[in-house]
């Protein structure tokens, strides 16, 4: 090769390059997914001079240059709520992936919803399980349990609620600034829109009927009716309740409180697993007696560690990132792989038994939640399970050294440091 032709490739590779940066905000996550400049035909290969969208691009940095190791075509397996269709009305919004928007999920659904200091998602029920976890802020929630006595319970950052299906419930939220929340149902086919709102069926039950139920006149309930908007209210917005022992006191009248426990104190829960990659907490139905149907484990990894090399034995995974980066690569058999990125209000999915690993790519910790539809949470280590048969078995499989199987941490740790 002459010169002049050595000097032109390396040129073009280097604008190849800076297309790759520019595209990814990083030369540093360029060169990662190409291990530029060693690599400069496949730089070339990859130069897209057309359309594009850079913000997608950005976020996605995996997919756009995907590691050499990727292959095949394996479904998409990550998702946002940052392009999900919110629904606005005065007290709160909510927003939903079910199968509709994000198909692999066929098992789990999920909606964030948030609610201003006063604002109501009223009472309502649904056919199927609702956990949720609270994201930001403070809520009140109410519920009937299966013996006709009420649970009300005040909840902040982190704590959890459980509804089993069919029960009717709600929730508010309180001073000072309202809250977020992540509500998931154990069907991936859940939709908000197919809940029974109090407020809709009443309106839709004859009046002479409703009059005779309550015991009143029906002119005292004809004009109550005709104020309901069609389809309910949904939610709305009101004063901020009087205190937890005042309403408890209040709804009771007399009865006394359920004896079952809705709602799960996150802050009291230490983590199964903890080092300094990192920490997980656990919580399933031996922890949280009323959690029939989702476990969770609620993940952090610290800056360059990875939740190590794993599956799930039992149940599909459903992810909810809540701060930070990550990319994770999901091995769906048959040669096929597939590596996406991850940031906050992002979902992903990992079919049961698929092996898979969640590195953190940012500067700070990684959180994220794993949800199932189980009643308890199970995992498989690789690292456990391989530094547990005879080393001679695993060097015949893996053509790898005692050096490095000596190297292997030995046990199921959750998060392994750099």
């Amino acid at each position: 090769m002459s010169e002049r032709t050595s000097d032109e490739s390396e040129r073009r590779s280097a604008d190849a390059f800076d297309i790759a940066s520019a595209a990814l905000g990083s030369s540093e996550a360029a060169a990662r997914a190409f291990q530029a400049p060693d690599n400069p035909e496949m730089i070339r290969a990859a130069v897209n001079p057309g359309p594009k969208n850079l913000a997608l691009m950005n976020a996605q940095p995996d997919a756009y240059f995907p590691p050499p190791t990727d292959h095949g075509l394996p479904p998409n397996f990550w998702q946002s709520y940052g392009m999900a269709h919110r629904r606005i009305q005065p007290g709160g919004w909510t927003n939903q992936l079910n199968v509709t928007d994000f198909p692999i999920s066929t098992d789990i659904a999920g909606v964030q919803m948030a609610l201003t200091p006063g604002g109501i998602r009223e009472l309502h029920w649904h056919v199927q399980d609702e956990w949720a976890i609270m994201l930001s802020g403070h809520a009140r929630i109410t519920i009937l349990d299966a013996d006709g006595h009420m649970f009300i319970d005040d909840l902040g950052q982190n704590d959890l609620w459980y509804f089993p299906a069919g029960f009717p419930h709600s929730i508010q939220g309180l001073n000072p600034e309202g809250c977020e929340f992540l509500l998931v149902f154990d069907d991936g086919m859940f939709s908000e829109e197919d809940t029974t709102l109090v407020s809709d069926w009443l309106k839709h039950v004859p009046r002479e009927v409703l009059a005779k139920n309550w015991g009143v006149p029906i002119d005292k309930i004809a004009p109550a009716m005709e104020s309901i908007p069609f389809g309910g209210k949904y939610i709305f917005q009101e004063s901020v309740p009087p205190s937890l022992e005042v309403v408890r006191t209040a709804a009771n009248r007399g009865r006394s409180p359920s004896s079952s426990q809705f709602t799960f104190r996150f802050k009291d829960l230490k983590p199964q697993k903890e080092d300094r990659g990192g920490r997980v907490h656990i919580v399933d139905s031996t922890t949280f007696k009323v959690a029939k149907k989702i476990a969770m484990a609620h993940v952090t990894v610290h800056p360059s560690a990875l939740r190590e090399l794993h599956w799930h034995p039992r149940a599909n995974e459903w992810q909810y990132y809540i701060a930070g980066k990550s990319r994770m690569t999901v091995f769906f058999n048959h040669s096929q792989a597939r590596t996406a990125n991850f940031q906050s209000g992002d979902v992903g999915f990992v079919p049961a038994t698929l092996g898979h690993y969640v590195e953190n790519s940012g500067n700070e910790d990684l959180v994220f939640l794993e949800l199932f539809k189980s009643h308890v949470y199970q995992d498989v280590s690789l690292n456990d399970w391989l530094t547990h048969l005879p080393p001679d078995f695993v060097k015949q499989h893996l053509n790898i050294s005692q050096e490095v199987l000596d190297a292997i941490p030995p046990g199921n740790y959750g998060i392994l440091p750099r």
